[in-house]
């Protein structure tokens, strides 16, 4: 087991219920919780040790919103995402903590500036945005590519599914399918790399009931919070902690 204090560990079992929270329509929290793990942990071991408690979350939110998924526009992204997998598997393959570190704090500092430029040019952000092919192997690529190196993938899904005008539920449910998907695509290649271990499964074990807790609290809190002011803090918590990961 690893050797936390008891604040880590309080802060640790509080990503649990983050990252259910998160899977039940609270997007933006997944950026959070990548900064806090890489944070606690050397940055390359935080990734595999994530990764299997993404995936609880992921199988309670396809469950929950099993009927609310476009499938055309998964099935559009998926080669691309596969080669985006591929591009970041041999990045990790290369980098070390130290070097990981930076690259996730900037990659982050780069989706909430994505984020923040969707939520104030609003239709004018998607008008910018080519409705191409090229578009579409584009954010496939990244969103690979960004899910394989820090499973930080969220910002550029939730741009893509923007900018397909789908409704709330199904915004949701499509994200989850896809990050269901591509989490267990991972699971071989961060096996392979030694990023998941007996040890971080036993870890993860311990972490799963505060996930499926957190998802059921966010199914409820998701209905009557408003989402706008809920999502300001997020990103503001996941930027102090991006700057931190940069600065070291």
């Amino acid at each position: 087991m690893f050797d936390l204090s008891t604040l880590e560990w309080i802060i640790i079992i509080c990503s649990g219920l983050l990252i259910g929270f998160a899977k039940a329509g609270v997007a933006s929290m997944g950026i959070l919780v990548v900064t806090i793990f890489m944070i606690i942990f050397p940055a390359r071991e935080s990734v595999g040790i994530l990764l299997p408690l993404l995936i609880v979350g992921d199988l309670f939110a396809v469950t929950y919103y099993r009927i609310n998924v476009v499938w055309r526009y998964l099935f559009s992204l998926v080669p691309w995402v596969l080669i985006g997998i591929v591009i970041g598997y041999f990045v990790l393959d290369y980098v070390t903590s130290e070097q990981l570190k930076p690259m996730i704090g900037i990659l982050v500092l780069a989706l909430i500036l994505l984020h923040i430029s969707r939520e104030k040019l609003g239709e004018r952000f998607n008008e910018m945005l080519p409705g191409s092919k090229i578009f579409t192997f584009s954010m496939g690529i990244l969103a690979g590519f960004t899910t394989m190196i820090g499973n930080a993938a969220g910002g550029v899904m939730a741009i893509y599914l923007l900018v397909k005008g789908l409704p709330k539920k199904e915004f949701v449910g499509t994200g989850a399918w896809f990050f269901l998907f591509v989490n267990v695509v991972k699971l071989p290649f961060y096996i392979s790399l030694g990023m998941i271990t007996v040890e971080s499964i036993t870890f993860n074990m311990w972490l799963i009931p505060a996930i499926l807790v957190g998802a059921i609290i966010g199914v409820k809190v998701i209905k009557i919070m408003p989402q706008k002011v809920f999502q300001v803090l997020v990103l503001l918590f996941a930027a102090l902690g991006a700057i931190r990961l940069i600065i070291g």
